[in-house]
């Protein structure tokens, strides 16, 4: 077994099992729901401070381009005045890149639990002191097979991800000139990213098992609660 499985995919696969054999009524998207809400809960400090330095780099974003206009031809104290506002403001800019860094791998993991553990042998990956439950009945409410693919759950994550792009998107400022390139490249791609981003979505979840359509969807639910109250918070 190696680091990866021991670190991430068996503490994750125990603890779904967990909540399946003991949560009352043995429902394993419930276990699902469960387990992405523990998850989400446990990246929330980084998930917050993402959110904060987004909702501070709009704010100040007049301020920015107020210097990025007054020292366009020295980019060297351009650079040196926007680092100081960083600074001023508690701003860190790699905040939203760790936090989709520290996904990625979790997000694999999980991928690895819902595609694995319904195969033969895989309960041989629960712990020595956990009670093994025999065979796992990959039902929710009685009615969707989690083991399979579910479309309704890659359209609801699709349309969750276009509400979350949109939320995020930063109004640009209008002072009534021209936008420079760049800005004209940073409006596009929002743009691009409010459509693209759901798409690719929709099409990823399409054939998976639902167990990961529906992780991204409680999963995106609470990412789209917290943007909510951080982002209206003064």
């Amino acid at each position: 077994m190696n680091i990866f499985d021991i670190l991430l995919y068996q503490p994750l696969f125990n603890l779904l099992i967990f909540l399946y054999e003991y949560f009352p009524g043995r429902d394993f998207g419930v276990a699902v729901i469960l387990l992405t809400v523990l998850i989400r809960l446990l990246l929330y400090p980084l998930m917050a401070e993402s959110l904060r330095v987004q909702k501070i780099t709009t704010l100040i974003q007049p301020k920015m381009k107020e210097i990025q206009e007054k020292y366009k031809n020295d980019k060297e104290t351009q650079a040196s005045l926007i680092m100081q506002l960083w600074k001023e403001h508690k701003i860190n800019p790699f905040a939203s890149f760790m936090f989709l860094l520290v996904q990625i791998p979790i997000l694999w993991a999980l991928y690895r639990v819902f595609w694995d553990g319904f195969k033969d042998g895989s309960l041989s990956k629960l712990y020595g002191f956990m009670v093994n439950p025999g065979t796992i009945n990959p039902m929710f409410l009685g009615s969707i097979d989690l083991s399979g693919a579910y479309p309704a759950f890659a359209v609801a994550a699709a349309i969750l991800q276009f509400i979350q792009v949109k939320m995020m998107m930063v109004k640009p400022v209008n002072d009534g000139k021209l936008r420079s390139q760049s800005e004209q490249f940073a409006a596009m791609m929002q743009t691009q990213a409010l459509y693209v981003f759901p798409v690719v979505t929709a099409l990823i979840f399409w054939g998976l098992p639902s167990a990961l359509g529906l992780y991204w969807v409680v999963s995106t639910l609470f990412t789209i609660g917290q943007q909510y109250v951080i982002l209206r918070s003064k």
